[in-house]
């Protein structure tokens, strides 16, 4: 049953639900009835406070991240969980996967009451799906999961304004998106981002669900480049840049002292 209808703010405490890595594969194959296949248990298992999925098409990123965004808010009491993408039509997507997963499992939810994309358990914790605009999506704090979908399409500012609500719960960040260019956040935490980061990349040709003749088709149709970045996973440069990103990193050395200091 439903009682007082508010959100929690204070710091999540952990319910009695085991949250190790086998336990998140096993409660969303047997809670939320959805059969990952091995890459998308390899994400699962990962425990990974920080995460790049650079991936195919229509490979399930979306339902990933709203398995884990389930996961979280279902065993932590009275946390928050963010998923941010290049605009709120595109985010309340993955909430709404989010929601269908929490009826599958029995779980009730409503609006936060705040909100317009929202999901808040009967424990408090909340789902919250961010439009796109930067100055729109501060004033959260204390968040314990945040999921950047279709990352490489999300502006740089937007980034830099989600990270601090970090902060204070030390909470968790996945980056989720198919390739855009070498350019922007997503290309830089894969490329240069060190060892903080799990990197996990997925090709269409190591997608059960997408068809070896379907890729021949689209590759022919695309054209190389469009079919590199769109289904292989690839960083390809968009013909937007004045000098390529690799003639310009093959071009800086630490070993020439700088003209000023």
């Amino acid at each position: 049953m439903w009682g007082t209808y508010a959100v929690v703010s204070a710091p999540p405490k952990v319910e009695n639900h085991p949250t190790d890595s086998q336990s998140v594969v096993e409660f969303v194959k047997k809670r939320l009835q959805f059969e990952p296949d091995e890459r998308q248990m390899e994400v699962l298992r990962s425990g990974a406070k920080r995460g790049i999925l650079n991936c195919t098409r229509q490979w399930g990123k979306s339902t990933i991240a709203a398995a884990l965004a389930v996961h979280r808010a279902f065993t932590e009491r009275g946390c928050t969980v963010l998923v941010a993408s290049p605009s709120a039509r595109q985010s309340g997507e993955t909430v709404k996967k989010a929601e269908v997963l929490l009826d599958r499992a029995g779980i009730r939810t409503r609006k936060d009451g705040i909100n317009e994309i929202s999901l808040l358990l009967p424990n408090g914790s909340r789902i919250v799906g961010l439009p796109g605009a930067e100055a729109k999506v501060r004033g959260f704090s204390a968040v314990s999961l945040l999921l950047i979908d279709e990352a490489a399409y999300v502006e740089d500012s937007m980034y830099k304004a989600l990270r601090p609500m970090l902060a204070v719960s030390d909470g968790d960040l996945w980056l989720m998106s198919t390739p855009f260019s070498k350019r922007g956040f997503f290309y830089e935490a894969w490329e240069y981002g060190g060892p903080d980061w799990l990197r996990v990349s997925v090709k269409a040709t190591e997608c059960p669900r997408i068809g070896a003749a379907f890729l021949e088709k689209e590759r022919r149709d695309l054209g190389a480049a469009w079919f590199q970045q769109e289904y292989m996973a690839e960083f390809i440069e968009n013909g937007s840049e004045v000098f390529a990103r690799d003639l310009v990193e093959r071009a800086i050395s630490d070993d020439v002292e700088p003209l000023w200091v």
